[in-house]
Order: structure tokens, then C-alpha cells, then sequence
């Protein structure tokens, strides 16, 4: 048997085939000779110069869509291989597998898991919309208050497949997210090869997103989490933007569109944040509106997908008012009214253009706040104001007490980018070449803007010059749209290292396709005086295969170790406390705990919870909040009468909160429930002067006392070396 280590996890388009296809079949002339005979050499340079054009106009982008395929594929593989060698999921019990989808990631495949347990399909949607396991005491409709229509289809396609002879259903889950990890690479593969006119930069920004996948996904560990399903989508929304933004686009204009629209419902429907990433993207084409940059027609049509894609998850997401009081939405909106009111935005002088450009900004953005200030009060919406008091305190406009704003700033995902993330992206040469690439297109696009705002849109008189109507051609509609794309998603992961993943994916594209763009290197010559085509030709692809050597030398014997290091789940302590649970407690029990640890017995055990980690609710967050005061300094009467309200039968205390020491002082969980108790903190260190110590010591520690009064009202029925269980006492037998 193979030994392995044990770890125990804590809770916590070819340049050559452009040519070839925009080059004119010559015909060549075939001499005979004076008998009427053909020369025999003759013919055979004849057929050579008519068939080989065609074979290489369709050999080579067949050559490079194979190459996409098998590194979409071999990525694939490479995430599913290192899942399987990091847990040895193919042997470890069903009760393992499921704790290993931590935190949220439990919650949702809870729900693919309930779908197949039910008794029929009808029955199982049924349950999801008047669920009342989830939130005790509470019947909510989970389709709607949670993005998890992709276990519901998966679980009925695998119903409906009958693959229950061939596959385990954890199986089907999981091939099904590591294969779209094979679409996002091919997506990001072909949209640097749109951006380039060559394969290999296709080939250079898949391999980069595979070396640097500590930055570019979680996928391995975090399976069932939102952003492995949605992501994949907007790397296919993004390809398919960059070829509807090409220049005098004619074929499959239709075709490109529609796949638009495709993957963005898509992706709108498989996240919650859906909506603060279109805003983004709806950024990024209000900029290339206003500097000319893109067609208004196309902008247009883009912010109509925006609107329809959030319109149906809206219907599909029964009325969640939460997509209705978007800001992507009001912005969008506040853009089209402000635009047809300001008809004459690109007219006139240089200076007077620059005036109305600066009363457009103001008016769309004043606009937009009025519009979704509106929109929510009459909505009644309050879904998501704490995202808008975390960024808030995040930005430094005031400091807050609020528990649930600063429980994101004290987790480091939501913290500025670390250091070490650019030392492992300049190891792989992607962050020099980035920062390079980035510098010149930001350089032409600053050319371009200010010769855009000198003249009227798309004048003659704005390709007076060889140089600026090169960079013209260098910044290609597409090219600008990644551009301005890349420095908003790049500002978003530095201040917020959750965000990095879709920073980093498409830092790949972007760095790839202009390393092997004929145009960077044209202009760059032309800088220092040394251009020629046959120089461009020979750094084009002489620079991309240098770093293929480089990053095959330097890590491909890396991936061959990391694949073959063998490790084993074995988290003993939580598979007892799930097996205890199953085979001691009623199924109709209610639990009350963390967020992360419930979530895993709502997966593993399907008992009744109090709150989960989904906090995408005010009502939720509140909950929370209260049943967390097992780890304040609370008296056990407050806290006995708290969880009663929510029907608690048993609660589940861990040392590692009640004893945290990963955070640091005032960022602790039990930190910040004293600071929003007002009570004085734990520990040596300074306190704000109007907190107050608390009369009562903290209950997560003093309960273990087994002493009077808290005897009276709790009772331990388990325990082991990290977690207590206490199971609260019927009222009747609780003296007053």
C-alpha cells in the first residue's frame, strides 16, 4: 500500500494563418511547351503554390485549437490530480469527502446533495423553496436567497442520466466543476490568440494561468464555492466581448453576440456578486464610450446584456429585490439617459469637450446614487449594506464598531494584496512582462484618448500622423477594452485579495498577447531606431519561446514533485462529532454554532441549523450575531434565553474560537464581540476609553466549569479535544 502523509486541516490565431487566410491565392501560370505538353516542373510548382496556402490557412489554426484543447484539458487533470493526492479522496469514508467541503462550500452542496435524497424532483424543489432547515424557525425559499441553480440542474441531470450505476454523485459534481476549469483555460487561450493574431500567445497565457495557480484559483480546495462555477463563464463572456469589440467585424457577428449573452446569464445566475462585477465591466465600457474608443452601438448593445442577464436570474431568483437595487444597474441606466440627453458630448473644441466630458462624469455618477438610493428605499433593501460599511471602514472614511464590517476587515481574504503574491508572479516572469506591456499600452492610450477629444469622433483628422494612426491600429477597440479592464480589476485585487483571482487570470491574457503582438514590437523598434519587419517577425516568437524554455526548465520538475507528494484528510475530531450527531441526537434537532462548522453538519448530518455562512441577509447576520454570543462575556441566562428564541436544542463550542489565537488582539472573534458589547477585550493591550468590563466572565470558557447557574440551564453530552457539546435544558426543568 502506498504511505502517505498525513495533514491534519484546520476549520478554518496564428500570425502565419491570418496571413495565409487574408493573403490572395495567386494562380500560377503553367508554360507548354511547343509539342502542347506541360512542363512537368512547372506544374508542380502551379499545385504547390495553390495547395499550400489552404493547407496552411487551415492546418495551422486546427494545430492551435488542438493545443488550446490539451491544455485546457491537462489543467484539468493537473487540479483534479492534486485534489485527489492532497485528501485521497477516492479512499477516505463519505463522511470525510463531505467535511472537506469547508465552510460555505458545504452549505451548497448540501442542497445537490437534499435534491438527489429526495423522493422525486418535484419534491426536491419543493424543499428548496419552502425550506425551513436551513434557518430554524424560519421557511425560506433557498432558490432565491442563494445562487444554487447549478446543484439543482446537476443533481437532475444526474437523475434524469440515470448515472447512478457508473458514477457516485460526489463524482459527478466534481468532474463537472474541474471541466469547466478546462473552459476557462481555453477561453482565456483564445481570447490572447484574438488579441494577438498568434496561437502562441494563446499557448503562453494558458501555461502562465496553470504555473501561477496559486493566484489564479482555489479550485482544488474549495470545489463547490461560487466563483469555480462563475468564473469559467466570464473567461468565455470575456473572449467572446474581445472578438464582438474587433475592428470591422463581419463573420459571426451574430454567432459572438449571442455566446455574450449566453455566458453572462450564465454567470450571472452562479454568484451572488455578479452584480459588483459587471459594474466593473460596465466601468470599463462607460471609459471606452467617452474617449471614442469602442462604437457607441456596441457599448449599447453590451449594457442591454447587462440589463437582460440580471433581469431573468432576477425572475429566475423569484423577485430578489438584491439584483433590482444593483448598482450596475442604476449606473447603467443613469449612463443611457445621460447619453442621449448629452447628444452633442463630442463636439466641439479640445477644451470644450474636456468641460463636457467632466459634466458627463458628474451627472452619470450623481445620477446613478440618486437612482439606487431610490431604488433600494422603495425596495425596502438592506441585503447588502454591509458590503457598503465594510468598504466604508476599509477606505478609512471613519472607523466602525460594527460586528459584521469588522468581521471582514479582520479576514486577511479581504485585506490589501501580500507581498509574496508579486514575488511568486515575477518568479514566472508574468509580472515584468505585465508591468511592461501594461506601461506602453497605457502610454498609447493616453495618445489616443487626448487625439480622440481634439478632433470629433472617428474624423480624418485624427489620422494625421504615421505614428498616432499606428497606435490607433495598435489599440484596437478589443485591445482597449482589456486594457482598461486589466487596470480595474488589477486596482480591485490590491486592495482586496479575495478579488486577485480575476485579476490574475487575465493578467495572463493580457501580458501574453502583447508579448507576441506585431504591433508593440513595431512600435518599440521604431522608438530606438532599429525597426524592420524581419526584426519584428524574429522577437515576436523568439521572445515567447525563450520564456517557454525558461518555465519548462524551472518548473515543470516542480509540478512532477507536487503531483506526486501523496497526502490523507484525517481530521478525527469533526468526523466524531458528525458520526456522534447522526447516531445520538433526533433528526429534528436544531444546532446552533459557527457559521463554517454548521454549515458542515447541515451537509453531513442534515439536521436543523441556526445560521450558516451565506450572509447575504440582514435578518441572517442579526441571527448570527446573537447566537455568537456564546463566545462573549455573556450570563448564561442572556444566552440560554437567545437560543431558545431560535429553537436551539444543542450548541457546538470550539476551542479554537474560544481560545483563537490565528487573529490578532481586537480581531478575534470574541474581540469583536466585546467591542460591539462595549465590554474591555482580553489580554494587555489598550481599549477604547467607554468600554466597560464586563460582570460576566466568558461563557465558551466558564461553561466547561460545570458550575451553577450554568448547570442549570446546560448540560454536557459530548466532547472531545475540539469541540463541547451542551445540550440546552426544556424549560420545565429549568428553575425560576
Amino acid at each position: 500500500m502506498t504511505l502517505r502523509k498525513r495533514k491534519l486541516q484546520s476549520h478554518n490565431v496564428s500570425d502565419a494563418s491570418q496571413h495565409s487566410l487574408e493573403r490572395n491565392h495567386k494562380q500560377t501560370n503553367v508554360h507548354a511547351d511547343t509539342n502542347g505538353s506541360s512542363d512537368t516542373s512547372s506544374w508542380e510548382s502551379a499545385t504547390t503554390g495553390i495547395w499550400l496556402p489552404l493547407l496552411t490557412s487551415e492546418i495551422i489554426p486546427l494545430l492551435g485549437l488542438s493545443m488550446g484543447l490539451i491544455l485546457g484539458c491537462f489543467h484539468c487533470w493537473y487540479v483534479l490530480s492534486l485534489h485527489e493526492n492532497f485528501l485521497w479522496f477516492s479512499n477516505i469514508q463519505e463522511v470525510e469527502r463531505e467535511i472537506s467541503f469547508r465552510t460555505e462550500c458545504g452549505l451548497y452542496y448540501s442542497y445537490y446533495k437534499q435534491m438527489l435524497q429526495a423522493p422525486t424532483i418535484t419534491q426536491g424543489l419543493k424543499e428548496l423553496t419552502y425550506d425551513n432547515k436551513t434557518e430554524s424557525r424560519r421557511t425560506i425559499n433557498l432558490l432565491k436567497r442563494m445562487n444554487i441553480y447549478q446543484e439543482v440542474i446537476l443533481s437532475i441531470l444526474y437523475r434524469i442520466l440515470s448515472l447512478q450505476r457508473y458514477l457516485e454523485p460526489v463524482y459527478f459534481y466534481l468532474y463537472t466543476v474541474f471541466g469547466l476549469q478546462a473552459l476557462y483555460v481555453i477561453s482565456i487561450y483564445i481570447t490572447s490568440w484574438l488579441l494577438s493574431g498568434t496561437w502562441m500567445s494563446g499557448a503562453l497565457a494558458a501555461i502562465w494561468y496553470i504555473l501561477n495557480r496559486i493566484d489564479t484559483t482555489r479550485v482544488e480546495f474549495t470545489i463547490p464555492l461560487r466563483e469555480n462555477w462563475s468564473l469559467p463563464f466570464f473567461a468565455l463572456q470575456i473572449m467572446a466581448i474581445t472578438y464582438y469589440l474587433r475592428p470591422q467585424l463581419k463573420s459571426f457577428q451574430c454567432w459572438s453576440f449571442t455566446l455574450i449573452m449566453i455566458s453572462t446569464f450564465l454567470f450571472c445566475v452562479t454568484w451572488q456578486f455578479n452584480q459588483f462585477i459587471l459594474l466593473m465591466q460596465a466601468l470599463v465600457l462607460f471609459s471606452l464610450d467617452c474617449f471614442d474608443m469602442v462604437p457607441p452601438s456596441k457599448v449599447t448593445s453590451l449594457y442591454f446584456i447587462h440589463v437582460v442577464s440580471l433581469l431573468l436570474v432576477w425572475i429566475l431568483q423569484f423577485n430578489n429585490s438584491m439584483l433590482l437595487g444593483s448598482l450596475v444597474l442604476s449606473f447603467v441606466l443613469a449612463a443611457l439617459v445621460v447619453r442621449h440627453l448629452q447628444r452633442n458630448l463630442k463636439s466641439g473644441g479640445f477644451v470644450l469637450r474636456i468641460l463636457k466630458l467632466l459634466l458627463h462624469l458628474v451627472v452619470v455618477f450623481s445620477l446613478t446614487i440618486l437612482t439606487n438610493n431610490t431604488s433600494k428605499k422603495i425596495l425596502g433593501l438592506e441585503s447588502d449594506e454591509h458590503i457598503f460599511k465594510f468598504l466604508k471602514a476599509k477606505f478609512g472614511f471613519g472607523a466602525t464598531r460594527d460586528f459584521d464590517a469588522k468581521l471582514y476587515l479582520c479576514e486577511e481574504a479581504f485585506g490589501l494584496l501580500p507581498y509574496d503574491t508579486f514575488q511568486r508572479l515575477l518568479h514566472t516572469l508574468i509580472l515584468p512582462s505585465y508591468l511592461l506591456t501594461l506601461v506602453i499600452t497605457v502610454i498609447i492610450a493616453i495618445t489616443v484618448a487626448v487625439q480622440n477629444l481634439r478632433c470629433s469622433s472617428y474624423s480624418s483628422l485624427c489620422q494625421t500622423t504615421s505614428i498616432k494612426e499606428e497606435g490607433r491600429i495598435m489599440l484596437r477597440p478589443d485591445m482597449a477594452y482589456n486594457l482598461i479592464h486589466n487596470v480595474l480589476f488589477g486596482l480591485l485585487a490590491l486592495s482586496t485579495m479575495r478579488m486577485k483571482y480575476l485579476w490574475t487570470s487575465h493578467m495572463c491574457v493580457f501580458a501574453s498577447a502583447a508579448i507576441c503582438s506585431n504591433q508593440l514590437w513595431s512600435l518599440s523598434l521604431k522608438a530606438i531606431r532599429l525597426y524592420s519587419p524581419h526584426w519584428v517577425r524574429v522577437i515576436r516568437f523568439a521572445v515567447p519561446i525563450l520564456i517557454f524554455i525558461y518555465l519548462y526548465h524551472e518548473f515543470w520538475p516542480k509540478i512532477m514533485t507536487e503531483l506526486s507528494e501523496l497526502r490523507e484528510f484525517y481530521d478525527p475530531d469533526t468526523v466524531e462529532l458528525m458520526n456522534w450527531i447522526k447516531s445520538k441526537t433526533s433528526k429534528n434537532a436544531v444546532f446552533a454554532g459557527s457559521m463554517q462548522l454548521l454549515a458542515g453538519v447541515k451537509l453531513c448530518t442534515g439536521r436543523t441549523i441556526t445560521n450558516h455562512p451565506h450572509y447575504e441577509d440582514k435578518k441572517l447576520r442579526e441571527r448570527t450575531k446573537q447566537i455568537y454570543q456564546i463566545y462573549s462575556r455573556s450570563s448564561p441566562e442572556e444566552v440560554y434565553s437567545i437560543l431558545r428564541l431560535y429553537g436551539t436544542d444543542y450548541i457546538l463550542l470550539e476551542d479554537s474560537i474560544c481560545y483563537e489565537r490565528r487573529h490578532s488582539r481586537g480581531c478575534r472573534l470574541r474581540d469583536l464581540l466585546d467591542i460591539a458589547n462595549s465590554h474591555v477585550m482580553d489580554g494587555p493591550g489598550a481599549n477604547d476609553p467607554d468600554l466597560k468590563p464586563s460582570p460576566y466572565p466568558r461563557f465558551c470558557d466558564e461553561i466547561k466549569s460545570n458550575k451553577p447557574p450554568y448547570t442549570i440551564y446546560f448540560s454536557r453530552v459530548f466532547k472531545n479535544k475540539t469541540f463541547h457539546v451542551y445540550k440546552l435544558k426544556k424549560k420545565k426543568d429549568v428553575p425560576y
